[in-house]
């Protein structure tokens, strides 16, 4: 059973840029995993509803504690792009002894275009053959907690060591 919590970001859809389509134009993580045809057995709990750049350490404790406390050793973490590698180093230090794996998205997942399908996808098989740790799958890749950046000006994410 892989366990998804949600903690708001462009992959549902949320265009922080205009606060209004907050409440407008969202889609849910149980929406783009009906459109993705997954057979995995999932459950969804929404622990954070926030713009990933007001993520604080609080928020991430919080991720951290559920993670910890829950039975699933396979654990999917929806995230904005904009602090997901702060997150996933917090999290990372945390020796949480499961898989965990941030996924998200580039483009408004509302947005026929969107990557948010894909990177789901990816996110849910990358959780069946990593080991434990904590990781980001983005973009058709995998990159482990501590060696993984955001490449800003190209927006993407890259590893450190290359």
């Amino acid at each position: 059973m892989i366990k998804i919590f949600t903690t708001g970001g462009t992959i549902e859809g949320y265009d922080y840029d205009r606060p209004s389509s907050k409440q407008e134009n969202t889609k849910s993580i149980q929406e783009i995993i009906k459109s993705i045809l997954t057979k995995s057995d999932y459950s969804i709990e929404k622990i954070l509803d926030k713009d990933s750049q007001f993520v604080t350490d609080d928020d991430r404790a919080l991720m951290a504690s559920k993670i910890q406390n829950v039975q699933s050793s396979k654990i999917l973490v929806t995230h904005g792009t904009i602090t997901m590698v702060q997150t996933a180093k917090f999290l990372g230090q945390q020796n949480l002894n499961k898989t965990v794996v941030l996924t998200g998205a580039f483009i408004l997942g509302t947005n026929p275009e969107s990557d948010a399908s894909f990177n789901l996808g990816f996110a849910i098989s990358a959780l069946q053959f990593l080991e434990s740790g904590v990781y980001i799958a983005m973009n058709g890749n995998i990159y482990n907690w501590d060696n993984v950046r955001k490449d800003t000006e190209n927006n993407r994410f890259e590893s450190i060591n290359k």
